[in-house]
This record gives structure tokens, sequence and C-alpha cells, in this order.
């Protein structure tokens, strides 16, 4: 894993005014534990927060800076912790840390959290603060061993720091912080799954209304923030809601810096601190470095499995989450894969659908039943076995699983790939049908339920 500088060629070295979430970084890629931290300005912020700063100013700050969910959704975070209830009756609240990164091809968060968890406790701590939350946990992908090996050795170094615990800072505010390793599921990554995970029960969905700010985590209010989220809270609190504004590109809705990457056969494989609004060519090309001699670019996904496919001409799109949107598909989690001409998107699709089909929860029928059926349906294809219909009735599917009509998004967004891999290259699904079955005519409407 690599994570380079800020310009084209690595020219630019990372500084705080640039680099928000990766300036404090090491060279060799060891941790940053708090007494380094502390000399690079860390823990400034909390102090800031706790001192000179009414919790409802946090909140109203870090609205305005336009700061929004870094795990794929989007969401605008100040108004998400403005759904917390106001009642000062109400003492038991929690801030949970979604740190469940199971969307294949995306790191970013494991860096943060390996490299630098005091960010994130920090982060953690002044969210906290502002939402009036005595207790967080950080819900951790159970694979990330170092991650959690990082977390806790910083959570202790915070607590015999009085950063931690009681009466922080001497502000009477109390808050303890948990580090919690998931059970290995996809699922997980949708809020009130990761809730009902932490509570010991199934990670299903739950039904919404009631939201977590208002019925979450034992019934109390929960908030549920992604790692990279609450790591550009310090930032935004340090040094104010019109510089944080000014790190995006001329053009981006989005505000700030965002931790991107670029994976598949390309020269330089990694993980990039950007401002919001460079296009997909600055870095596929400038930091990426392009395809590795003999491979040619064939398609990409800006964000994670589950967003669509673009093809090379889609690269001059700016990087948030408008800009990808007016070429059809979705920012995601910002970090790309390339597709090189060797790979077969049949074959590709039929790999992503057997993922998605093993990770659903089972919870609704169109998750439950559909997705297998695409992976049937694409592995026949995959075989040269299709049937005439086959391709129809994977559109169908496409309509039939898409956004709203799911308990969740994990079934749009299993199937936003497939239906772009369809569109753009349909001719490689059509060679997989069958010659006998090809010269019967197709059925006009792919016989689905409730169609």
């Amino acid at each position: 894993m690599t994570l380079t500088s800020f310009g084209p060629a690595n020219r630019i070295k990372r500084s705080a005014e640039t680099h928000p979430l990766t300036w404090r970084l090491r060279d060799d890629g060891e941790a940053v534990w708090l007494d380094e931290y502390q000399a690079k300005n860390g823990y400034a912020a909390a102090r800031k927060a706790f001192a000179d700063m009414a919790q409802d100013d946090i909140v109203q700050t870090v609205k305005d800076s336009g700061l929004k969910g870094r795990g794929g959704a989007g969401f605008p975070t100040g108004v998400k912790w403005g759904l917390m209830p106001k009642d000062e009756s109400i003492n038991i609240r929690y801030l949970l840390c979604n740190a469940d990164e199971m969307e294949p091809n995306t790191w970013k968060d494991r860096m943060l959290m390996e490299q630098l968890p005091h960010l994130l406790i920090e982060g953690m701590l002044i969210s906290a603060r502002a939402l009036k939350t005595y207790r967080g946990y950080i819900f951790l992908r159970g694979e990330y061993t170092t991650a959690a090996k990082h977390l806790n050795r910083a959570v202790e170094e915070a607590k015999a720091a009085g950063l931690l615990g009681k009466n922080i800072l001497g502000s009477g505010f109390d808050f303890e912080l948990f580090v919690h390793t998931g059970a290995g599921r996809y699922i997980c990554g949708e809020e009130t799954a990761l809730i009902n995970s932490l509570e010991g029960r199934r990670a299903n969905p739950r039904s919404k209304p009631p939201f977590p700010a208002a019925v979450g985590v034992w019934g109390k209010p929960t908030c549920v923030n992604n790692v990279e989220t609450l790591c550009n809270v310090p930032a935004i609190i340090a040094d104010g809601v019109d510089w944080y504004k000014s790190l995006a590109r001329e053009g981006s809705e989005d505000m700030g810096t965002k931790l991107m990457g670029f994976s598949g056969k390309v020269k330089n494989p990694g993980l990039w601190e950007l401002p919001f609004g460079v296009t997909g060519r600055e870095l596929f090309e400038d930091y990426a470095g392009g395809m590795r001699d003999g491979y040619k670019l064939k398609c990409w996904q800006p964000g994670g499995a589950g967003t669509g496919f673009l093809l090379p001409e889609h690269l001059d799109a700016q990087m948030y989450a408008g800009g990808i949107a007016k070429v059809g598909t979705r920012m995601g989690t910002g970090l790309a894969m390339a597709v090189d001409d060797s790979v077969n998107m049949v074959s590709l699709l039929r790999n992503m659908e057997e993922f998605f089909s093993r990770e659903s929860c089972g919870f609704c029928t169109p998750c439950r039943d559909g997705l297998p059926w695409s992976v049937k349906l694409l592995r026949a294809i995959e075989n040269g076995e299709g049937q005439a219909g086959d391709i129809e009735t994977l559109l169908g599917l496409v309509g039939f699983l898409g956004p709203g009509k799911t308990f969740c998004a994990h079934a749009p967004g299993a199937v936003e790939p497939l239906g772009s891999a369809i569109k753009y290259f349909r001719p490689e699904f059509e060679a997989g049908i069958a010659p006998a079955s090809a010269a019967v005519p197709p059925l006009a409407k792919p016989i689905l339920v409730g169609a």
C-alpha cells in the first residue's frame, strides 16, 4: 500500500495547509503514536473545542463546512449530527464509528487507523463533545488485526493522558471509547445492520424510521459516522470553515479533500489525499501512472465494487458526487479500479455478483432471490450456455433490485455494475448465448415475480 503526494510526479510535499488527513504520516509507514501526534499539533483541535466552543457551535461549524460522509453515501455530516435529540434529560447517547470497511477495492480507512489512530480518536472525541455522547464504539472489520492492535494501544495512550475517560481536559465531560471487532459481514457497513451486530443480533438492516438518532444502540440516540468522516473533524475545528472549503477544486459541490486511489494493472497503484474536483484523468494518469506496458484501459469503476463501470472517455469527469453522477454512476468510496483489455466482463460480473449474493443478509425477497438468480444466469453465459432472453432477464433484475425496491441499499449497489456492464459491453454477454438457443425468439418481456 502506498500513499503519495498531492502533486503530479510527487513533487509537492504534504502539508497541514493542503493535506488535513495525511500530513502527519511518517515516511516509513509506521504508526504515529501520542507523543509524535501531539508534537504535530495533535489534540489541539480537541482542546479548542473543549475550552472555546459550545457544543452547538461545534455542530454548526461542521454543518457550515459542508463535510459529507466519506463511507459512500455522502450524507451531510452536520445535518446528521443535528438530528440527535436536544433534550438534555436523555443522558445516554452513543457515537459509533463505522470501520467495517468491506467494500471490495477500498482500503482508505485501514490506512488511517493503522498509521494515524490518534487522528480518529481526536475526531471522535470532538464529535462526542458536540453530540453529548458519553460512550463510543469503533466497529472494526474483524480482519483488520493490525488496525485493532494500533487503535487499542492509542486508546490506552489517550486514557493515560487524560484525553479519554472521566473529566476530560478538566471539562467535566466523560467519554469512554471501545474497539469492537466484527464477525465479518459486508452488510455491517449499513448503519442499522452495524447496530444490530454490535448488540449481538443478526446483522440485518432495520426499518427506518425510527432512525438511529432517535432509536439506535440499545434503544438510545446514536450517531454513526465513517472513519474518514470523523478524521476530517479536527482540521475543520482547528482551521475553520473558509479554509476547509477552499481546499476543493472550482466546480466541485463537495468540500475539502478526499482519500482517492487507483488499483488494477496501473503502473503506480496507491492511495492519495486529493481535493474534491480533480478529474479521473488526473487520478489515473498523474498519480496512478496509467496502465502498465502491454495493457490498455477498457473501463473503470470510480469508487468500489458497488459503483457502475465507466469508459476511458469518462476520465475527464470531476471526482466529486455530482461530477460522477453526470456520467451515470456514483462517487462511492473514491477508490477506483482499472479494468484492462484482457478481462472478460461476463466473468468479472459473475465474480462480483457471487460476492454480493453471498453477503446479502437475506431479509428481503428481491435481494435474497434476485442476486443468486443473476449469478446463475451469468455463470451460464460465461460457460457459453446462456439462453435467449437471459440478457433481458438480467436487465429486468437490475430494475427490480434498483433504488427503492429493496429494504436497504445492498442490492441496488450490487446490480449497478451489472447494468452498466451490459450497457457498454453487451456483445460480450451476447457471445455467451448458446447458438441453438439464440435461434429461438426471446420473450418480449422477461417473466419476473411482481412484473
